[in-house]
């Protein structure tokens, strides 16, 4: 399972499945921005084995400048992402949508600033540290119950 309607709170086991998808959509970035992505990485819950996650992908494209993603506004749209008001300073969002259901997040971040460095560390430790992965998962799954 990939996507959820935009506002809904469902966490499911991990998918293999779900870097299999990430390296399809990478390799789709990839081909639609050229050099201008430095870096693409499959990031988020999806890309933590063994713990439960939205089956959203979320995925951190490495740039540059963060105005360098501007001229790809319209031929990422072309390609059913789109990009997102309200995202976190310092990173433009794009959501990928298949109707009216949410597939994918993409996160375009300045390389070898804040935000990459922690979806790349965050990924890295809990897929490293198994017993801190499953304190996550715990905290994950209370606030899904509790913030549904």
């Amino acid at each position: 399972m990939i996507g959820l309607k935009s506002g809904t709170v469902k966490l499911v086991q991990h998918q293999e499945k779900w870097h299999e998808n990430a390296e399809n959509v990478i390799s789709v970035l990839k081909q639609l921005l050229g050099d201008t992505a430095l870096d693409i990485q499959h990031v988020g819950s999806t890309a933590i084995c063994s713990i439960h996650a939205k089956p959203i992908i979320d995925i951190a494209v490495a740039v540059h400048d963060i105005k360098d993603i501007l001229p790809y506004i319209e031929v990422l749209k072309q390609h059913n992402i789109f990009f997102h008001e309200g995202a976190v300073a310092g990173e433009v969002f794009f959501v990928m949508e298949d109707g009216d259901i949410r597939t994918h997040h993409i996160h375009i971040v300045k390389r070898n600033g804040t935000g990459w460095s922690n979806y790349i560390s965050f990924r890295d430790y809990l897929n490293a540290n198994p017993e801190k992965a499953m304190m996550y998962d715990e905290f994950k799954r209370k606030s899904a119950v509790r913030f549904a």
